[in-house]
């Protein structure tokens, strides 16, 4: 018997638990066009969130927040903010140490695409994504268009698969 297929396999994953984080100084729930962004795709593409959660750019509260999607049911954590170059831009510091495999790819081509919309600027993108304990973990931009292009264009499309390899 030959090595599953995964592309077969992820197939039979259909409705994914996942959290969202929105990581900002200067957004409210109301204002938060970025995660409410993110669950309508999500949504839209029949999967079921389990969690939402705002917290300011604060290495102890996003990391708590973290901590708490990795007990909880969700499988896919999508953060948005707090990825760029400025110096409350935490974000990326502050979930990297929690990853326990980081995939380079998601970010580089991120940056690629993202160049394909806004030139040489998507070199300030620290867009990443990891997986720790199984799950998984996107950390996008904060602006829409970002997490428009992230989530439309790489994550949904490949999420049942990741989900499935992540998980074995």
């Amino acid at each position: 018997m030959g090595a599953p297929d995964h592309r077969a396999a992820a197939e039979a994953i259909r409705a994914v638990p996942y959290a969202v984080l929105t990581v900002s100084d200067s957004r409210n729930e109301e204002s938060d066009t970025s995660g409410r962004l993110i669950r309508r795709l999500f949504d839209e593409a029949g999967h079921t969130l389990t969690d939402y959660e705002l917290v300011p750019n604060a290495p102890g509260q996003i990391q708590a927040a973290v901590r708490r999607f990795l007990q909880g049911p969700a499988l896919c954590l999508v953060a948005t903010g707090g990825t760029g170059a400025g110096r409350r831009d935490l974000t990326v510091e502050t979930v990297s140490p929690l990853l326990d495999k980081l995939l380079p790819g998601f970010g580089e081509l991120f940056r690629w695409l993202s160049y394909q919309e806004i030139g040489s600027a998507a070199m300030l993108s620290r867009a990443l994504c990891g997986v720790s304990r199984g799950k998984l973990i996107y950390c996008l931009p904060g602006s829409e268009a970002a997490v428009r292009l992230g989530v439309s264009k790489l994550l949904l499309p490949e999420l049942p698969h990741l989900i499935w390899v992540a998980s074995r």
